[in-house]
């Protein structure tokens, strides 16, 4: 819209125009000075308007805070949906690290349940005898040593109490000198990771006499 034109003075008639000064115009839409194409107004302008509208309507206060009342709801609700989307991706992070863990120790589980009847060799060589020197020995101390790094361990010793959760009685007596069930010889040893037993071990066990 343009501003109301100056009163003509004596010296100028209605369509005339001084000299040194140009027409007046006022726009308030947000023209692009590049494309010459009407902008949109950010969320920012948008808010201020409708803040500006309502204000401007007569000494409409309520109005105006009932706007703003709006728009803080608004931006509380998109707070917690960011905080939602936040969390479900730490479960996410967190869930995917558990089940890679969980993951490796099933592969270690695995390879290890498969070369128990190898270790059983082994250890049945080693109480012959037939491991004090020789490449054989070196191998099988490297073969336990590296299952040993994957948390594999070989258990069962002669005296220890009998569990039923980690031994297999394979053979069984009583005696006066035990005072509970007590494994009385190790046939063969279990093994067993930090999280499961992947074979009791299997032994004799003594109980008190009755």
């Amino acid at each position: 819209m343009t501003d109301q034109p100056t009163t003509p003075g004596p010296e100028q008639g209605p369509g005339d125009t001084p000299e040194n000064e140009a027409p007046r115009f006022t726009d308030k839409r947000r023209i692009d000075p590049e494309t010459g194409q009407v902008r949109e107004p950010t969320p920012e302008e948008a808010v201020i308007a409708e803040a500006e509208a309502a204000a401007a309507g007569g000494g409409e206060v309520s109005d105006a805070q009932r706007l703003a009342d709006e728009r803080l709801e608004e931006l509380q609700r998109a707070q917690a949906a960011h905080y939602n989307l936040e969390q479900q991706y730490n479960a996410y992070v967190k869930r995917s690290k558990t089940e890679v863990l969980a993951a490796h120790e099933r592969g270690v589980a695995a390879v290890a349940e498969a070369l128990i009847p190898v270790l059983d060799d082994i250890e049945l060589a080693r109480q012959h005898g037939d491991l004090a020197e020789g490449p054989f020995a070196s191998i099988a101390e490297k073969l336990e040593a590296t299952l040993g790094r994957f948390g594999v361990e070989r258990y069962g010793a002669a005296g220890e109490e009998f569990d039923p959760a980690v031994h297999e009685a394979l053979m069984h007596s009583h005696s006066a000198d035990v005072t509970t069930s007590t494994v009385q010889m190790v046939l063969q040893p279990g093994y067993r990771t930090k999280d499961r037993v992947l074979r009791a071990a299997r032994v004799a066990v003594v109980d008190p006499e009755a």
